[in-house]
């Protein structure tokens, strides 16, 4: 049996056979065209619609498994890949290992993860070979359009995103042992430690935090200097530093399929 995958090929404004996937031409600037990979019909549908209501983005497909978006980005013209973690064949890691396959074979292809676990592991996993590129959301946020038309553009644009929540549980962990330099870290520069982490530029984690633009690349200097991380402009750079330095040290669990 060949990948299961509906496309988008129906007139603008019409549902397909999916129920949900539609073609739209409404928006202003340059179109971000995605290929949804989901098994689970109803959170399908559910997501699909959501990107169907966003102007600047177009669900090109809507697959159940990897070899669905693999036949989609053979045959059609995609800049990012949004999937569970868990899909057919095993419901194991289906997502992190697609994401990994694209880095080498669809590099200029961004993938943004939807999982509804929050275990840091995952997350590393995904970032191991670089964050550039790559978003890991949980999929209660998905509720929020915004958020996730927001990770769909970063991930398009080369950028990075990363749950607050998996970021809480690294900092907490990492916080927790008496040796990390995290304790040194006053309040707000683990605040600011989170904001970088997420792939946030010093403009948008000075109207997240409520501070000065100069305010933030103080705190940025102070905290790469305590963290002994070379201080890097690129945003992808500062992700990866950033998420490398809480999982250091830490012993990852490799989470078991359910």
């Amino acid at each position: 049996m060949g990948p299961a995958c509906l496309r988008a090929v129906v007139p603008t404004g019409t549902a397909c056979a999916g129920g949900a996937l539609r073609h739209r031409g409404d928006g202003d600037g340059p179109m971000i065209r995605v290929v949804l990979a989901e098994d689970n019909l109803l959170v399908r549908e559910g997501i699909a619609q959501i990107l169907a209501a966003t102007p600047d983005i177009e669900l090109v497909a809507a697959c159940t498994d990897p070899d669905g978006v693999r036949a989609s980005l053979d045959r059609d013209d995609v800049a990012v890949v949004v999937t569970d973690i868990r899909m057919p064949p095993t419901l194991s890691d289906e997502g992190i290992r697609l994401a990994t396959e694209l880095r080498d074979s669809r590099p200029e292809v961004g993938v943004v993860i939807l999982s509804q676990y929050d275990d840091p592991s995952y997350a590393l996993r995904l970032f191991e070979k670089g964050s550039d590129g790559r978003a890991y959301l949980l999929k209660e946020r998905v509720h929020d359009r915004g958020q996730l038309a927001f990770a769909i553009r970063a991930v398009a644009d080369g950028g990075s995103v990363i749950d607050p929540k998996i970021i809480d549980g690294l900092v907490a962990a990492k916080a927790g042992s008496e040796r990390s330099p995290l304790t040194d870290l006053t309040p707000r520069e683990r605040e600011v430690l989170a904001e970088i982490a997420q792939g946030k530029s010093n403009t948008a984690i000075a109207e997240s935090l409520v501070l000065t633009k100069r305010a933030v690349e103080k705190h940025i200097n102070s905290i790469f200097l305590k963290l002994n991380l070379a201080f890097a402009e690129d945003v992808s750079k500062r992700v990866k530093a950033a998420l490398m330095f809480l999982a250091e040290d830490e012993e990852v669990r490799q989470p078991e399929p359910h």
